[in-house]
């Protein structure tokens, strides 16, 4: 019998936003695109190629919490500022991103992701609504270390 494979697997998404500001859970998205992979033990990363958009981990408990969220954020990087000089009207959305992050990595066991009990993947959308993507690598480290 021979060595358990080691690779990846990519497949990409399109993620429909309806507002300006936004926090969609894509989780169950990316569950079935681990579940497609046939991935049981690795990592999947989850990247966004938008430079108005990011990616974070977060409670799926309450809808407060990506309210709440978006809310700070606003307070902390308004839409409007007549100290912005990038001419598109959408400086808030690429400083809002910048700091959401472009990616996130979570391990795959037993062809399941590792979440806390409440935790959810979400798109951040700032500059919507877009038709926006998202790529998916699931990466299988079974007997990577063999």
């Amino acid at each position: 019998m021979g060595a358990p494979l080691v690779g990846s697997r990519t497949a990409s998404l399109e993620i429909p936003t309806r507002q300006r500001c936004e926090m969609v859970d894509i989780t169950s998205r990316v569950r079935e695109v681990i579940a497609a992979s046939g991935v049981r033990e690795g990592y999947v990363i989850c990247y966004v190629p938008h430079t108005t958009a990011g990616l974070t981990i977060q409670e799926n408990a309450d809808p407060d919490v990506t309210r709440d969220l978006l809310y700070k954020l606003e307070q902390l990087v308004p839409h409007r500022d007549c100290n912005y000089r990038h001419d598109e009207g959408n400086s808030d959305a690429h400083i809002k991103a910048s700091l959401m992050g472009s990616s996130q990595t979570v391990l795959i066991e037993n062809g399941h992701m590792v979440l806390g009990r409440w935790q959810a993947i979400y798109f951040a959308e700032f500059d919507g609504p877009r038709q926006r993507d998202l790529h998916i690598r699931c990466v299988d480290t079974m007997g990577a270390s063999q």
